[in-house]
């Protein structure tokens, strides 16, 4: 099946996941299920403190998204920017082998990482060290970065970094790409409010956010209120809704997407990145919204099967036996 390439932006960081209980989580002081900026020395305290063995895998929103749209037959890239180490090189490495072309600037300071705390509920509660991925900066984006992309999927989390993001956003129009942002944390759209709706109205076609995202970008708890207002000045909006599903709106018209399942979910980590692949991976082959919604869905309930955000093959084979 032939896709249009689409290029992800985001940062470069490698997952690190343990298992602890509610008690853990709350001597970190931490809101459950959002995402904490730290320094590293917190995550090797944190570390000192588990019980268990950590599962380290690479991640990164962006990252996972194109690894997943890769994985089902798409053409991806990936951008990003990581540190001349060990983990660096695994992550270069864990691109490649899944057919993803690496677009990587190197630093000196460490790469990147993300501890995540899975409670017992499968909920996972984030805390990231950006390392060599907060270096990358406005000037190491031009449009010829994006020149072949049919779509450039920006994660919410380069918020953080408003002139990497602003530049991202204006080189991507001007290659003429649609832009996806997925809002990423309801931690980041707290801090990013002041300019997210200049953003969204004026750069973005495609806007995902879970419930919380939701909630605190347009004010509504209510479903409906809230995929209305998410699809304000956008083609498409996505509310993502987990083990209830997901709305789709494109100008006005809705369409409501099941669960692909709610059995044997171990942790969240990865779910709405990789809802994304499934989601975009429908819209680069012109699906309809409702198979694109259905085949996003069915990624997001296979990642939940297991620890950490990547799928594997016997995964896989299910997903691309119901495309």
């Amino acid at each position: 099946m032939d896709t249009e390439k689409i290029i992800g932006l985001g940062s470069a960081l490698v997952d690190i996941l343990v298992n602890e209980d509610d008690e853990f989580l709350a001597e970190t002081g931490a809101p459950k299920g959002g995402m904490t900026l730290v320094d590293n020395g917190f995550i090797e305290t944190a570390l000192s403190k588990t019980d268990g063995k950590p599962h380290v895998v690479p991640g990164g929103s962006a990252c996972n998204t194109i690894i997943g749209i890769s994985r089902l037959g798409g053409h991806g890239c990936f951008v990003g920017k990581l540190g001349e180490d060990k983990l660096g090189e695994m992550f270069e490495n864990d691109l490649k082998d899944n057919r993803v072309i690496p677009k990587l600037f190197k630093s000196q300071t460490p790469t990147g990482r993300v501890l995540s705390v899975v409670t017992p509920d499968a909920q996972r509660t984030m805390f990231t060290y950006l390392g060599a991925s907060s270096e990358m900066a406005e000037h190491d984006i031009s449009e010829t970065l994006f020149e072949e992309a049919s779509i450039v999927h920006i994660e919410g989390y380069l918020l953080f970094n408003r002139n990497l993001m602003l530049s991202a956003l204006k080189a991507a129009k001007k290659a003429g790409a649609r832009v996806s942002l997925d809002l990423a944390s309801f931690t980041v759209v707290e801090q990013a409010k002041d300019i997210l709706d200049d953003i969204v109205s004026t750069y973005v076609d495609i806007l995902m956010a879970n419930e919380d995202e939701a909630r605190v970008y347009t004010g509504f708890s209510d479903e409906e209120k809230a995929i209305s207002a998410l699809g304000n000045h956008v083609e498409l909006a996505v509310l993502k809704l987990g083990k209830n599903g997901s709305v789709i709106n494109n100008h006005g018209s809705k369409y409501r997407i099941p669960p692909a399942g709610s059995d044997d979910i171990v942790d969240t980590t990865g779910a709405g990145d990789l809802w994304a692949s499934g989601f975009l991976f429908g819209l680069l082959s012109n699906f309809s919204y409702e198979k694109c919604g259905a085949l996003a869905s069915l990624c997001g309930y296979e990642v939940c099967r297991v620890m950490g955000a990547s799928i594997p093959e016997d995964g896989w084979t299910r997903i691309i036996n119901n495309i």
